[in-house]
């Protein structure tokens, strides 16, 4: 039941946390799979090792690799498609193969394109030992034209892999432009041209539903594997077949070092999951000093969360929910509002709340979240947070910005500084920080922290409001005791 003292713990200590009372623990969340060890953008590596039969890899003087006679080719770098049919940038017998899954939006995946893959390509593509598979990964409850966008690179790449890879680099090239336009079909035309494709077959291809299909087999061939954010790499070792996962914006020495680990037989460590085991750390949110109320943005503590109760208590829960689970929204309307008077308006309590949309079945949750951090910003989290729950059903749909307007206005919002706050990439990146914060130990949502006497205890899923009562109760008589 007690995992640990809250000096001592560590990020590996949150991975396999079972149950903090006895039968308390019930399948009541909404579930989704862990994920793994991300960072700045989120994910963990298989624990299975490579053998040390592949090649060696090495970023020093790269030679390049000769592509076959009749293999076409982009500024000297082989390109093609695999079998299944999925565009591939160097080497088709390249001993490493990156599964690469991105967002022609997401601004993450334009900064990997942009600033750290011509580096990668240099060091490992040219010289033949790397390819990198290019695979649709669309946002849209955060990135409403990355789907637009996915299916015009797919309608390019209907005439040849060739226009594809351009039309690939001049949308991220061009992201800023076309990201936030209403319809953004004239400038994907424009670029589609820019390319090298043909404008009548690319607009046949347009109606096309097979190519919209291609691009929801993607996305869910990404979330099979437990991707969540983009961009999200799956590293294979063609020797073994043995695959390694990794998401995020990572700088070039993070994939350097996963390229030479995996050729020289090992299994590669993601750097947040080391240094954090390294160091004995313990998430920000969960350190004591962090929970002080912020001067400079008052309702959220100094790790960035939102938070209410007594700052004195002597219990802290720290709640991870997303806005879409029915799980959640029966905790929020039928259980808190007694734990509240019971434990919370008491002084008892501190409450904390972190986000964590599981995309894979609730695609409007990250688009709530950040509405919510939004107005959260101008003071009025809690009342946000209390109408997206009862309105659940009203805002799941079309009719979001409809229902977020109307709540909005509800709360007297700044409607400029909330459009702001929303279309700004930090807005989101925070969003993405409670889920990579939370993925080693949340599998499902609500799940619940309880923090007190530098000991920590997990109850995961909506459970009765007696149950949860009785735990706290049990926890805050320990508690008390230990202090008297």
């Amino acid at each position: 039941m007690f995992f640990g003292p809250i000096s001592k713990w560590s990020i590996a200590r949150w991975k396999g946390i079972s149950l903090l009372i006895g039968l308390l623990f019930i399948l009541t969340a909404c579930q989704t799979p862990i994920l793994q060890s991300p960072q700045a953008g989120t994910e963990e590596t298989a624990v299975d090792t490579a053998v040390s039969t592949a090649p060696a890899l090495t970023a020093e003087e790269p030679a390049a690799a000769e592509p076959a006679s009749d293999q076409e080719t982009l500024d000297g770098i082989p390109v093609g498609f695999t079998a299944e049919g999925y565009p591939y940038r160097g080497n088709a017998d390249a001993p490493v193969t990156v599964y690469e899954y991105s967002d022609y939006q997401c601004p993450f995946c334009q900064r990997h394109v942009l600033q750290t893959e011509p580096a990668l390509t240099s060091s490992f593509v040219r010289p033949g030992q790397v390819k990198f598979v290019f695979r649709d990964f669309p946002l849209d409850s955060l990135h409403p034209n990355a789907t637009p966008a996915s299916i015009a690179a797919n309608c390019v790449m209907e005439q040849g892999v060739v226009p594809f890879w351009r039309m690939h680099d001049l949308l991220f090239r061009t992201q800023d432009e076309w990201a936030n336009l209403p319809d953004p079909a004239d400038v994907f035309v424009r670029l589609a041209g820019e390319a090298g494709a043909d404008a009548a077959a690319y607009n046949a291809c347009l109606s096309d539903s097979v190519v919209a299909d291609q691009v929801k087999a993607s996305l869910s061939e990404g979330e099979a594997l437990g991707f969540t954010g983009t961009p999200s790499f799956n590293f294979v070792d063609e020797a073994t077949g043995e695959a390694y996962q990794l998401v995020g914006a990572q700088p070039y020495d993070t994939f350097s070092n996963w390229f030479t680990t995996i050729a020289d037989g090992g299994a590669p460590v993601d750097p947040a999951a080391a240094q954090a085991q390294e160091q004995g750390q313990i998430p920000n949110w969960a350190i004591p000093e962090n929970w002080a109320d912020d001067p400079e943005q008052p309702g959220t503590n100094l790790a960035g969360d939102f938070w209410r109760g007594n700052p004195d208590a002597p219990i802290t829960v720290v709640e991870f929910s997303d806005f879409q689970c029915p799980f959640c929204q029966r905790h929020t309307l039928n259980t808190q509002p007694i734990l509240d008077e019971q434990f919370v308006d008491t002084g008892d309590v501190r409450w904390i709340f972190k986000n964590f949309p599981v995309q894979s079945t609730h695609p409007f949750a990250p688009t709530a979240a950040i509405f919510a951090q939004c107005v959260g910003e101008q003071g009025q989290f809690w009342e946000a947070h209390n109408l997206l729950f009862e309105r659940m059903n009203d805002w799941s749909g079309p009719n979001l910005e409809t229902v977020f307007g109307e709540i909005a206005a509800e709360l007297d919002v700044d409607a400029e500084q909330l459009a702001a706050c929303r279309a700004d990439p930090a807005t989101e990146q925070k969003v993405q920080n409670d889920l990579i914060e939370g993925s080693q130990f949340v599998q499902g949502t609500p799940t619940f922290v309880v923090i007190y006497n530098n000991q920590g205890r997990l109850i995961p899923g909506a459970l009765p409001v007696d149950q949860f009562s009785d735990a706290l109760n049990q926890l805050l008589a320990e508690a008390q005791g230990s202090q008297e």
